[in-house]
């Protein structure tokens, strides 16, 4: 039944955190083995073991275990072949780390527009900018404003939900452009029945704290690409070129997971479905609640996706008295931890001159989006809190 949930509870007035992480299973186990043996660093059985496991459940042959998503996706643009004063393709609307990781290569982001139907980038504008906005010379495409070389297209899956891959696989095919996928917020779900991760040329995730599982840092690269799966390890361990004596035959990093962090990212791993199918259940249970509250929609789900319902958020329409940030300062007041979606990217001082192509809806998006609390124990008496302070503060009561 849409509407209020029941029966009537009154407000406990303890904190509900937005997205806290859930540690259970075998994580203390295997975390003290890694103490007990003295194998907390760089190398150890639960790094390859994490390795292993992360490969076979997103369907690629290799995966390269980092210190954080960033790190990953600095990697996996060095790995295909980013060049400084290259382009890359990304959309405006999603967390920062991937425009600063183009940019660690000395290339730049150019920005594309969030789709209005599922918030993903926008593959009818890419197609628009690399078809009028481009021009093919000297064996690849050069971006006609800036005089660069267009690289590459980085597409990320944001709040759970994958991108439209196949236009955006065509247009890179069409065009000669590496696709190298963030998931770092789908891990586990599907495009077209084919995992999120395993689409593109190269894929990166992210264990913070707030993913759909933690490491608490860490990050991981994926590719069927043999030889970028050894390039992405040899920069990771500071591109030391010798088994036992101290030579680097390039300028490496310092960017591998510790057996530490992959003790609990095995444990995690091994959860993954049970929070996935917890997840949706909250999904679920926050869209029959809000179905007739006016001025309020869901973040939608298309037939070709399996969302994982990672991070659940509502777009409150521009008349809705009490506006986003009203409600997220309400909520505040009552206890209820919430978040507004990333400031699109080409509003960021640092990228006001980066170009940015027909952007309107997610500038739309970012005024009127906010995340609602989604954590794996979120307990029902409290999604009820949320449920019933959003009716509330929305209907002016």
């Amino acid at each position: 039944m849409a509407g209020r949930l029941s029966p009537e509870k009154p407000d406990s007035g303890t904190l509900i955190p937005l997205c806290v992480p859930e540690i259970s299973g075998n994580a203390w186990a295997y975390v003290r083995e890694c103490l007990d043996t003295g194998w907390v660093s760089s190398v150890g059985s639960f790094v390859d073991r994490f390795e292993r496991t992360m490969a076979e459940y997103v369907g690629t042959p290799y995966a390269v275990a980092t210190v954080n998503g960033t790190a990953a996706l600095h990697i996996a643009l060095l790995a295909a072949g980013t060049q400084p004063e290259e382009e890359v393709l990304i959309s405006t609307l999603t967390f920062v780390a991937p425009a600063n990781a183009i940019r660690y290569c000395g290339a730049w982001p150019v920005f594309m527009d969030a789709d209005p139907q599922y918030w993903q980038i926008d593959p009818e504008k890419m197609k628009d900018f690399l078809e009028k906005e481009c021009q093919w010379r000297d064996g690849g495409l050069w971006n006609r404003q800036t005089n660069r070389r267009v690289r590459a297209i980085l597409p990320v899956h944001v709040l759970g939900h994958p991108c439209d891959m196949e236009p955006i696989l065509e247009l890179a095919q069409k065009y000669k452009l590496t696709v190298i996928e963030d998931a770092t917020e789908c891990l586990g779900a599907r495009y077209r029945g084919q995992m999120a991760g395993s689409l593109g040329d190269i894929a990166c995730f992210s264990f913070n704290g707030n993913k759909i599982i933690t490491t608490g840092g860490g990050g991981m690269i994926v590719t069927r690409n043999a030889a970028w799966a050894s390039r992405a390890k040899h920069l990771t361990t500071q591109a030391k070129s010798d088994p036992v004596e101290y030579l680097h035959d390039e300028i490496g990093y310092n960017y591998r997971l510790v057996n530490l962090l992959a003790a609990l990212g095995c444990a995690q791993l091994e959860q993954l479905d049970t929070f996935i199918a917890r997840k949706r259940e909250i999904a679920n249970t926050y869209r029959r609640a809000f179905a007739d509250l006016p001025g309020v929609s869901c973040m939608r789900k298309a037939e070709w996706a399996e969302s994982i319902d990672w991070m659940f958020t509502v777009f409150l329409h521009p008349d809705v008295p009490c506006g986003r940030r009203t409600l997220m300062n309400s909520l505040q007041a009552k206890h209820i931890q919430t978040r507004p979606l990333w400031c699109p990217l080409h509003r960021l001082p640092m990228y006001v001159q980066s170009q940015g192509y027909r952007i309107e809806m997610a500038d739309r998006l970012y005024e009127g989006c906010l995340s609602l609390p989604c954590s794996v124990s979120l307990k029902d008496d409290e999604q009820k809190r949320v449920v019933d302070a959003v009716f509330s503060i929305v209907r002016g009561q």
